[in-house]
């Protein structure tokens, strides 16, 4: 063997291959041409950089994230902030005693929010808590109501075991499962054809009874963007009340809404200036301009968090309370967003706000001059464009519907979802465009150019066709799409695109 090269070593026979791989280029070792791992737990290790290239080919046909138009969550962030979380992505933000900073910065942006929202603070301090979203933060919130309506009804000797809330039937799906989880009676205010798309005050407030835990009322539908008319309902709620000695209170989703109506709509009355509004979800993950997973539940004042749904930590030799569903989470979201109120102030939120409506503006007289499309949203509302195809020049019904320009954009990297509106007004079909923080108004232009577009081929393909073979090519969309609107509760269907 002297002067020769050794033969690789055998193991059971076979040549150390995972010994070969790491001689070889990344696409050169043996996962290029084996199957990956996926359901069953792998007997071997890989090299770093074989992961990561593995992982960021499966990622390869992922929408690009810029193009989502169907998401408010936030796409981009300073390079600055990025790095400030990168630096705390292992700080565990329920370690008190060991990150007490961290804590800090949560109460620093809680007590912000009371301020921006007009809340009440105690010894200087606002009630409220970081989330990992407004799904959460409706939960909490929802747990206060019921809780606090409990109380009165067993002040009163009186049963507690068929509460009930009020909404539009518009709301986002984490209502239903805080409805489900929690065992509380929903009770729906239906839209009607034609609009408007938003919950009517007097309707929602007729639904009220003495089982009624809260009303909630949101500030910028997911469907249309519209702000449902929280101080009509405060007012039309209070008679109610003072006429039944009830005290119904109101909870406002604000979970888009929350960062928009402050800075654009700034003598909006919709938050805790009203007195029946006692708590308001927001996410900071949505125009709160920080990555998923951070939302913020916010309590006007400490009265309207029961005590014993509060859990109290003492580190440092004071007392820190704790109201959450999840234990453990990181702090980097939170770092996120106290760098983003620090970052922007009022000015800076108001100004970009003021520019996303401007760009949602612009988009609306685009689309709406094309004259394929008829817009649905309305003021005051958050900066998206919820639209839907028109009759033909001479009246006739297009053979196709939203769904089919859904998926001819896609052909074009474009994420605009299509759906259908709630409950007595599901046979209105939609698209929406969410206008976030990257959307510049270039590249909107080249949204509108594609839109066209896809009409115009459309409608070629309907020329060239026969019905019986346009219908055919039609089908499989019909099919995909039906299967993707299916929902288990037969009063909704889900529509696509993340809220």
């Amino acid at each position: 063997m002297d002067g020769k090269h050794k033969k690789p070593r055998l193991h059971g026979g076979k040549k150390d291959k995972v010994g070969l791989d790491g001689m070889q280029t990344t696409f050169a070792q043996r996962w290029a041409v084996g199957e990956i791992p996926s359901t069953t737990f792998p007997e071997e290790g890989m090299a770093p950089n074989v992961v990561k290239q593995i992982i960021q080919d499966e990622r390869m046909l992922d929408a690009n994230p810029r193009l989502n138009l169907a998401s408010f969550v936030t796409t981009w962030m300073e390079p600055e902030v990025e790095q400030l979380m990168q630096e705390s992505l292992n700080v565990n933000f329920v370690d008190l005693e060991e990150y007490p900073s961290s804590s800090e910065i949560h109460n620093r942006c809680v007590n912000m929010l009371v301020d921006l929202y007009h809340g009440e603070m105690t010894d200087g301090v606002g009630t409220g808590t970081a989330t990992v979203g407004s799904s959460e933060a409706i939960m909490l919130a929802g747990l206060a109501m019921k809780r606090k309506w409990q109380h009165r009804r067993q002040a009163e000797s009186k049963p507690t075991d068929k509460p009930n809330i009020v909404m539009g039937s518009e709301v986002q799906v984490c209502w239903e499962k805080f409805c489900r989880y929690f065992e509380v009676e929903e009770r729906f205010v239906d839209m009607e054809v034609g609009g408007p798309y938003v919950m009517d005050p007097a309707k929602a407030v007729e639904l009220v009874d003495e089982n009624t835990i809260g009303v909630c009322v949101i500030l910028g539908s997911t469907y249309t963007g519209d702000f449902e008319d929280v101080k009509e309902v405060n007012r039309m709620l209070t008679l109610k009340n003072e006429a039944t000695g009830w005290n119904v209170p109101i909870h406002v989703d604000a979970a888009s809404g929350g960062f928009v109506a402050p800075f654009v709509y700034p003598h909006l009355e919709w938050d805790f200036r009203l007195p029946l509004v006692r708590s308001i979800n927001v996410s900071g993950h949505k125009y709160g301009l920080v990555y998923p997973g951070v939302g913020w539940c916010i309590f006007k004042s400490k009265s309207d968090l029961p005590d014993e749904l509060v859990f109290h930590t003492n580190y440092l030799g004071s007392d820190q309370p704790s109201f959450t569903l999840n234990f453990s989470r990181g702090a980097s979201q939170i770092i996120g967003q106290y760098y983003q109120f620090l970052r922007m102030g009022r000015c800076g939120y108001a100004a970009l706000m003021k520019n996303l409506k401007k760009v949602a503006s612009s988009l609306k007289e685009s689309i709406e001059s094309t004259g394929y499309f008829s817009v649905h949203t309305l003021e005051p509302c958050l900066p998206l464009v919820a639209f839907s195809l028109v009759p033909k020049e001479d009246g006739s019904k297009r053979v196709y519907d939203e769904f089919l320009i859904s998926d001819k954009l896609k052909e074009r990297g474009w994420v605009v979802p299509a759906y259908t509106m709630a409950p007595n007004a599901k046979q209105v079909k939609l698209l929406r465009v969410v206008v976030r923080e990257d959307l510049s108004w270039g590249t909107a232009l080249h949204l509108v150019e594609d839109l066209k577009r896809a009409v115009e081929w459309l409608d070629s393909m309907v020329a060239a066709l026969s019905h019986e073979q346009f219908a055919k090519f039609r089908e499989p969309y019909v099919k995909k799409y039906e299967k993707h609107r299916h929902h288990s509760n037969p009063r909704r269907k889900r529509h696509s695109g993340v809220c």
